[in-house]
């Protein structure tokens, strides 16, 4: 049985009506419902425990090429047609009158959770984390402090705009973190470890808990051996799913319409052109059920799609939001997204991987003399216009002889987004999805990024030895 409605069908269309009243081209009512909770233990305290709840709508009005908008906290009919009629004052000219709008029947997804976390005892939250905490410790005496986290939130929301569209959605995800603190010889080194899903607390098991905890002390206490990295092009292989968060920043940006219209992309103009290794199909995929940049619906109530954008090295097509796709008169992707209610809609990733290919991961790492193989990647920047990037490793590994010898002090990969495309010469089975939280214009969303162990024939690394 679904939820009620978060407004009636009859007042979202004399409010859509009221928005155009003034003259406009198009009209968007988004309504939000909220709610979030979290939880930190830090050395064993519980350092956070909270929840809270946000409810509002955003209204836009669309009059040629100029957008107005206003965002409202009181979804009252009185306060939804204020904010209307707010949004509507940038249509200074135009015919004004009565618009009328029919909106279709609405389509009402409802939530992939099994277990939806507010109904989670608090306690059973807590008793999670400790444990966490001490499977963590046992895995040595060198971890010395762990932090471990648990968020979640539940976002009901409803779009309708004056062509008729009429969508709510009902999402619930689930993320679990933990931070280790190794201490040696050499210092301190850290491990991190998340689960996450756009599911429900089906998703904490004991068994993934369990082995977040173990990943994350493995790591830092395996870092403590870690020696400088070396400097310069060297071949690098990444680990399956540590590496797609650097094909979603160098590349997956490149291919969002507003920028490409804009021309502030390396890959404006370049539709079927070959612009990667044969080896490389990437795609952006909302439809991929459970995965943290899953949607039923974008936030502008399109159906989420499974979009090619390079296939076998070709580019194919860019990723597209309402107002993009209308003006070059074609359809919008479903990668129309938005942070809440108080934002607007923008061009965004939901899902961007890089398809399997046929190799065998450990063939690739023995078929490699020398190299670096990065194991999880950390955070980095790109300039979209003209693909350059740098992005910190967090975990790596020398390769030397075709094996995979000594952990690395953190460093960073060097290159370019287009570059790396063209020097992807292998590319394995063991396909998987990491999650991640991408920003863009002051608005963050969850994504998912991923992809097969491959190896890059040569990328710069900015290393510390001699």
């Amino acid at each position: 049985m679904s939820a009620p409605a978060l407004v009636e069908s009859s007042v979202v269309e004399r409010v859509l009506e009221s928005a155009l009243s003034r003259g406009g081209d198009f009209a968007e009512v988004f309504v939000e419902d909220r709610s979030t909770s979290s939880a930190m233990l830090d050395q064993r305290k519980v350092e956070e425990l909270s929840s809270g709840r946000d409810r509002g709508a955003g209204i836009r009005v669309v009059v040629g090429e100029t957008t107005g908008f206003a965002h409202t906290a009181n979804l009252s009919e009185k306060g939804l047609l204020a904010a209307a009629q707010a949004a509507a004052a940038v249509a200074r000219e135009g015919g004004g009158g009565v618009r009328e709008i029919a909106l279709s029947t609405l389509r009402d997804y409802p939530t992939t959770a099994a277990i939806e976390p507010g109904d989670v005892d608090k306690a059973k939250k807590i008793e999670l984390l400790l444990h966490a905490d001490d499977v963590a410790r046992s895995e040595g005496s060198a971890i010395t402090q762990v932090q471990v986290g648990l968020g979640d939130s539940t976002r009901r929301f409803l779009v309708a705009n004056s062509e008729g569209v009429f969508a709510s959605d009902h999402q619930v995800r689930t993320r679990f973190n933990v931070i280790c603190v190794a201490l040696g010889d050499t210092g301190m080194q850290t491990g991190y470890r998340p689960v996450a899903g756009t599911r429900g607390f089906e998703i904490l098991t004991n068994e993934a808990v369990e082995e977040a905890a173990r990943g994350a002390a493995r790591q830092a206490i395996t870092k403590l051996d870690a020696r400088p990295a070396p400097s310069g092009d060297l071949p690098v292989v990444l680990a399956g799913g540590s590496g797609g968060i650097l094909f979603h920043e160098a590349c997956g940006h490149g291919l969002e319409a507003d920028a490409v219209l804009k021309d502030a992309s390396v890959y404006a103009g370049k539709v079927g052109e070959l612009v990667a290794s044969p080896l490389v199909t990437l795609v952006d995929d909302g439809t991929v059920r459970g995965e943290w940049g899953y949607l039923a619906i974008d936030d502008e109530g399109r159906p989420s799609a499974r979009n090619v954008l390079i296939k076998d090295g070709v580019l194919t097509d860019y990723m597209w939001d309402y107002l993009r796709s209308q003006k070059e008169g074609r359809a919008s992707s479903g990668n129309g997204r938005r942070q809440s209610y108080q934002h607007l809609p923008m061009v965004r990733m939901t899902n961007t991987y890089l398809l399997e290919g046929t190799s065998d991961a450990d063939e690739i790492v023995a078929q490699t003399p020398y190299g670096v193989y990065v194991a999880q990647l950390g955070g980095g920047q790109v300039n979209t216009a003209t693909g350059d990037f740098v992005f910190g490793m967090t975990s790596a590994f020398l390769i030397e002889d075709g094996k995979i010898t000594t952990p690395l002090r953190d460093c960073n990969l060097i290159g370019n987004g287009p570059d790396i495309l063209k020097k992807v010469d292998a590319v394995a089975t063991d396909f998987s999805m990491t999650p991640g939280t991408c920003g863009k214009d002051g608005q963050s969303v969850p994504v998912g990024t991923g992809q097969a162990t491959m190896r890059l024939t040569g990328v710069t690394i900015g290393g510390t030895a001699a």
